[in-house]
Formats: structure tokens, sequence, C-alpha cells
């Protein structure tokens, strides 16, 4: 009888132990493979490649978190084209947060013979997606000079925050208005969610405006978030704020960017 139940107790153990290799990672566990810091690398290379070119012209993409086959078409299409210098993708990686979603999604846009920076949406925010963001992408607040235009960078995703940090950062903000003195002599100004969205904490829209209007001749304000195409001078200020669909709609913006100014063209495909 005695053996009979250390029979059982080391099978009940073989059990566990073989069970174990029956389930994957957690989907929202960090464990990050392949390539990270993505922006931080890229943003060098835009700096680098682009420093003293009189025009810029790139893709403004958003929201591909559900539309992998999309997003995929997307590349396919911009790698065939040799005047695009890069891409920026204004939010929403992820949908539900999963580090899987953020890794599918790096490596359709690792695809891209040109480089890409990406930036933090509210879908990206759920659980512990915005650590697997920075991991991969990098700060949720970032700005890079292509030419002579600066571009801000920022999270908007304000309904997802619980103020540990700020959201919009105005002190991010302010320093980067400081900083590059001398190097960029026009601004565009990017993020997820723009004012007067349901992410935006449009207690601040007003302070939002007028610190980015400080910036030396800032030109125009691109979003995501909203899943249309979008074109509002919200402020009835004369700069306005272009909304670029989600890539479900395979649809995507260019903008080409001169001395004092600046086009853009709806692109389907």
């Amino acid at each position: 009888m005695k053996k009979f139940w250390i029979y059982i107790v080391l099978a009940s153990i073989s059990l566990l132990i073989h069970s174990c290799n029956m389930f994957d990672i957690h989907p929202y566990a960090g464990k990050i493979e392949g390539r990270q810091d993505i922006n931080r690398d890229n943003i060098i290379k835009i700096e680098r490649d682009y420093a003293d070119k009189d025009t810029i012209k790139y893709a403004f993409i958003s929201d591909s978190q559900r539309w992998h086959d999309d997003l995929d078409d997307f590349v396919k299409i911009v790698n065939k084209r040799s005047d695009i210098d890069f891409i920026i993708h204004g939010g929403d990686i992820s949908d539900f947060g999963l580090t899987k979603e953020f890794l599918w999604q790096r490596d359709i846009l690792e695809k891209l013979k040109q480089p890409y920076v990406a930036l933090l949406g509210n879908h990206d925010c759920l659980a512990n997606g915005e650590e697997i963001f920075e991991q991969v992408f990098g700060s949720p607040n970032y700005s890079f000079i292509a030419g002579k235009t600066k571009f801000l960078c920022l999270n908007t995703n304000a309904l997802e925050s619980d103020y540990s940090t700020p959201v919009p950062d105005f002190s991010f903000i302010e320093h980067e208005r400081q900083t590059d003195k001398g190097r960029f002599e026009q601004t565009v100004v990017v993020m997820h969610a723009r004012p007067t969205s349901d992410q935006f904490n449009n207690n601040v829209a007003a302070v939002f405006q007028y610190s980015i209007r400080q910036y030396p001749n800032l030109l125009y304000c691109s979003n995501g978030h909203d899943h249309t195409y979008q074109q509002e001078d919200i402020f009835n200020d004369g700069i306005i704020y272009y909304g670029t669909p989600n890539i479900g709609k395979r649809q995507y913006l260019i903008f080409t960017i001169t001395k004092d100014h600046y086009t853009h063209e709806l692109v389907s495909y």
C-alpha cells in the first residue's frame, strides 16, 4: 500500500512538470525577444541622413492594432516608393497591451526599407502595455529633427494615465522648446489623441495649444485615434490638426515639408 502511494505522488509530480510545458508565456509577460529601442536607433538614422535636406517627405499612419494584413500591405507599397524619407506610426500598435501584439506589429514594420518611429496609443497603455512599448520602441515623449523641422512626439493619452507621470508632460514640452536651438527653424507636433478627443484631458487643452505654439514656426499638428481622416483648425488659430485613418481603411497621409510650407495628401491603396 505504501508503494502504491509513492507511485501516485511520483506520477502527480511528473504530470505537473510536463503540464507546465503545455502553457505559453503569459500574454502580458514582459519578455522581449528581438529588436528593442527602435525609435532611438531610427532617430539617429533620420537625423544623420536628412540633416541637410531641404525637402522632407514622410508617411503618417496610425491605429494598426487589428489590421496586420493591411499593415503588411502598406509596408509592401511604401517599400516600392523611392520618395518617402521615413514613416511615423501614430499609436495603437496593440489592441489589448499584449506583448505578442507589439512584437507581431514590430516584425511587420521591421520590413520597411525606410526608418520609422512609433507613438504610444491609448490601447498600448492597457495592462502593462506601456512598459512593453518602452522596451520595444522607447519613451512615450520624444523629438527628432529632419532637415530644419523639429518633430515633437507626445503622449496625450490622459484617460489611461494614473498621473504618476504628467500627461501631457508640459515640462518635457518646455524643455524641448529650449533644446536644439539653432538646429531647427520650424515645428510639427505629433500625438495619438488630439485635443477634444475622449482621451485628451481637455481641462488643459488651451494651455497645451499655447505651449506648442511657442515653438518656432509651428506648421501643423497630426494625430491618430479617431480612425478617420480629419483636417480641422480646432482652436481657430490657423494651426490645422490632421487625423489619419486607421490602417484598416487602407489609407495613410503623406506630408511634404519645405521651408515655411507644407502639403499633405491622403493616399488610398
